[in-house]
């Protein structure tokens, strides 16, 4: 997980990639896996234990200071804090409230609510006055937030001091609505109203023209100066935050897409979909507006020959140019694991202008992005030097595409944050009906290809297999079944019929290996 940024400051931190982890762990518990509560729970459990690690959220006592990079008319540094939560740094407390919130909402579970939950042991060796606690429950997470929140107008909460950027507050914005579920509330309704007014006042929206003159999503408000810095004009600040935003402003991100996208995604005749760097696709639009070049009529990709013009047009050195951001250098690496998520959200489906783009940007990945395999899990290595090669191919990677971003687009349905905003799971819904597995989690060394209650049949599906093709002893259990007569069938054969109660464990024990093992539970018409 280690990056080139040594001070937790840039897109690839650890709390990037952890929450980026847990999303996409969430998004394939509820649209794939919707029966394994265990297996996921845990996981999640895991991250948010990496969350709450000092070397993760310890960088704030430092920024907390400020700078001239975030506020250029400071004239002294201000006395740092530790406390990464309590106002300001939602570039943490953000993904770590919906990170929670998921785990509320999915799990039907308070356990991140109960005295004490989360705890910031601030305890430096080597400096200070001793060890410090910083408490907070779900609930006093929230409230800390949405205060900050309303100090600046209903902008949103800084990131580092004095920086709102639209990304890092749509993570808070999704876990209101998942506490407003368990919670019985609609604080969203009124948050939302006020964060869109406040923008529309000051802005007329989310979006202005950039520095290339197009118009894309801002990149951050300042609030001393009461200005915003408009997009760099890479691709990476709008992906990143339409593919979070179309939770709850669908129409406005699928509106965007289209205009955002154009010039950026190459498709090739095998499928593969490359993604274009950003002074190639300034020609493309360039070549395209004047009427040099003509739409082909595909869509929203390019052909790899009017790439191939637009590239020939860049001049030389400018391919790698950094615009500094109070984020760090602002650079292409990252891009390809936010356009991924993007992508998976919002693209239109194949059939609208045959051409997948989800699949075209995984056929790139596992082509020329070394996909890796460890202890069961895949993932993209870590590659410094060019993002790009000499034919404009996308090589380069950084942990957060290579550990997250890429699984997270691999995991994710059309409208994942969508369907998951409009339909969450509540306890009188989804929790009180919906049958699920306990007692197994990936710990185990056995993957999961199925875990679903099939309605209709009557049925619990679940299919296995260990990623290293050892044996394994799996005991399990399956909780919530509706009352009837059942046949539990284990690798076609019928092991046993029971008769199941409200409330009763159907325990299951099987052994399994290297091939994929069923096992599936099935009322009697």
């Amino acid at each position: 997980m280690g990056s080139a940024d040594p001070g937790q400051e840039n897109f690839e931190a650890y709390r990037y990639q952890l929450s980026a982890m847990a999303y996409a762990a969430g998004l394939a518990h509820y649209h794939r896996l919707p029966a394994l509560r265990s297996v996921f729970r845990a996981l999640f459990e895991q991250l948010i234990h990496k969350m709450m690690q000092r070397h993760v959220w310890g960088y704030w006592y430092m920024t907390s200071q400020s700078g001239k990079s975030v506020d250029p008319d400071i004239t002294e540094l201000r006395k740092p804090f530790p406390d990464p939560v309590c106002r300001e740094n939602i570039m943490y407390s953000g993904h770590l409230l919906l990170m929670v919130s998921l785990h509320g909402m999915l799990f039907d579970s308070d356990r991140y609510d109960e005295p004490g939950a989360l705890t910031f042991d601030w305890d430096p060796m080597f400096f200070g006055m001793g060890p410090e606690k910083f408490s907070y429950t779900r609930t006093s997470l929230q409230k800390a937030i949405l205060d900050d929140m309303e100090r600046t107008g209903w902008m949103g909460v800084c990131c580092e001091p004095n920086c709102v950027f639209i990304i890092c507050n749509q993570f808070p914005l999704i876990a209101v609505r998942y506490n407003d579920v368990r919670n019985g509330t609609d604080v969203i309704a009124g948050v939302l109203e006020k964060y869109q007014a406040a923008w529309k006042e000051k802005n007329g929206g989310f979006t202005r023209p950039g520095f290339t003159g197009e118009d894309g999503l801002v990149f951050f408000y300042m609030v001393k100066q009461d200005s915003f810095v408009p997009s760099l004009g890479a691709v990476a600040a709008n992906a990143w935050a339409s593919a979070f935003m179309n939770s709850w402003n669908s129409d406005f991100v699928h509106e965007w897409y289209p205009k955002l996208i154009r010039g950026y995604l190459t498709r090739f005749p095998d499928g593969r979909v490359n993604l274009n760097s950003q002074s190639v696709v300034r020609e493309i639009r360039a070549a395209l507006d004047s009427g040099e070049e003509a739409d082909d009529g595909q869509g929203l990709t390019v052909s790899p020959k009017m790439v191939a013009r637009a590239a020939a047009k860049v001049q030389k050195g400018l391919e790698e140019k950094k615009v500094q951001s109070p984020m760090g250098p602002g650079t292409s690496v990252s891009d390809f694991g936010y356009t991924m998520q993007w992508a998976s959200e919002v693209a239109p489906p194949p059939s609208s202008d045959g051409v997948d783009v989800v699949a075209g940007l995984l056929k790139h990945a596992d082509t020329y992005l070394n996909p890796s395999w460890e202890n069961g899990g895949l993932y993209y290595p870590r590659r410094d030097g060019p993002s790009r090669d000499a034919d404009g191919n996308w090589i380069g990677m950084e942990p957060y595409s290579g550990n997250a971003g890429i699984a997270y687009g691999r995991l994710n349905v059309r409208d994942g944050q969508k369907k998951m905003w409009e339909n969450p799971w509540t306890r009188e819904g989804h929790h009180a009906k919906y049958p699920y597995v306990e007692g197994v989690e990936l710990s185990s060394g056995v993957d999961f290809l199925r875990g679903e209650w099939n309605e209709d049949l009557g049925a619990m599906v679940l299919t296995m297999r260990t990623w290293d093709g050892r044996k394994r002893r799996v005991d399990l259990q399956v909780k919530n079944l509706p009352a009837g007569v059942y046949g539990l069938y284990q690798s076609s054969q019928l092991a046993l019929v029971i008769e199941v109660k409200a409330g009763d464990v159907v325990n299951v024990e099987d052994e399994v290996g290297g091939d994929e093992v069923d096992i599936v539970i099935l009322r009697h018409q």
